[in-house]
């Protein structure tokens, strides 16, 4: 994650994932001037097992605004941008790891749904025939 200062304020980039032997950030690429990615909203509560620790700098959720005051920012955004990668795929960080695919369930909705309809129709019909026998 790093902070760009924009006219609005602070926006948080998630510029993607560093390898350990890259990791400080000198050894990084420069942030691009057009930046292209998914905006997200911010992430204030953590997981259900953990919570950010901002004084040892480590965050499990991406919380824009304690990231913030964490570095001394001043005023955030309540969003940050997922970033693609852009640039070589040596540079780091690798940038463009969200991905956004949704299995097409539909057929499988659409015959049990179907289903449940004929079976629902059958046991009116067999309800039908028992009452006029009786």
């Amino acid at each position: 994650m790093s902070p760009l200062h924009t006219d609005l304020g602070i926006v948080w980039v998630n510029r993607g994932f560093v390898a350990s032997s890259r990791e400080p950030s000198h050894l990084w690429t420069a942030m691009p001037e057009k930046i292209v990615g998914l905006l997200r909203p911010t992430e204030p509560l953590g997981t259900l097992l953990e919570r950010n620790d901002p004084a040892s700098k480590r965050w499990v959720s991406r919380d824009t605004r304690a990231m913030s005051d964490a570095l001394g920012l001043g005023a955030t955004q309540p969003f940050f941008i997922d970033a693609d990668h852009i640039g070589d795929p040596e540079d780091w960080p690798r940038g463009g790891m969200t991905i956004l695919k949704f299995r097409n369930t539909h057929l499988s909705y659409a015959l049990t749904w179907y289903a449940m309809a004929i079976l629902l129709l059958g046991a009116v019909v067999a309800v039908i025939r028992r009452k006029r026998s009786v």
